[in-house]
């Protein structure tokens, strides 16, 4: 069992596969920031609330915000959207603001609101969605056992994150682009500081 503090967000599964130190900056430093992409994130899910325009089939009961939790996992967090079918079978929708793309991040997240469900519901939940606001379509996505595992793995390396509370360092990479946190990582300053650290050191031992 896992105490209350060892419980791992939902949401802190996607920021770790993105990157983690944005994971450890939101979810340790408390760091937060806004640029025009996490605005339009608050937009979409603001509308997940309001009455959809989605096409639902006749018999599907839609639940928004559900409350989620897996205590063998020791996950919480809330769905944007659960339809139940009309056997009772789950159908997890995650919103996002951009077009319709494969995002690994978003699907771990997605997967593992799946497994939250399985626990609660005692029974397999086997596809969910990603609706991709900017394009109007949804994607499906298949729990295979590929992304079960790789959700599981993300789940302990994010908990380990967590529980050292240590910042990792910056990626530096193309996903810095898109980021709300780029001015509080500085990933071109840390980086450009640690490389003459190395260079004035003179007790530095060179990689081969």
């Amino acid at each position: 069992m896992f105490t209350n503090d060892e419980y791992v967000m939902l949401s802190a599964l996607q920021h770790f596969a993105f990157c983690p130190r944005q994971c450890a900056l939101i979810h340790i430093e408390q760091a937060w920031a806004e640029n025009i992409y996490t605005l339009r994130g608050m937009r979409v899910h603001e509308k997940v609330h309001e009455p959809s325009d989605e096409l639902i089939e006749a018999g599907i009961r839609v639940e928004r915000s559900l409350s989620l939790y897996s205590h063998e996992l020791g996950l919480k967090g809330i769905a944007d959207v659960v339809e139940f079918l009309p056997d009772g079978t789950a159908y997890p929708v995650e919103y996002k603001s951009g077009s319709r793309k494969v995002r690994p991040a978003d699907n771990i997240q997605l997967c593992a609101q799946a497994l939250c469900l399985e626990e609660m519901l005692n029974r397999p939940v086997l596809k969910g969605a990603i609706f991709h606001h900017k394009s109007r379509r949804r994607r499906e996505v298949e729990f295979e056992r590929k992304l079960r595992s790789l959700t599981l793995q993300t789940i302990e390396k994010t908990r380990l994150l967590l529980a050292e509370a240590k910042l990792p360092s910056p990626v530096n990479d193309k996903r810095c682009d898109d980021c709300s946190l780029i001015e509080t990582c500085m990933p071109h300053a840390v980086n450009n500081f640690t490389e003459s650290a190395k260079k004035n050191n003179p007790f530095a031992i060179n990689e081969p």
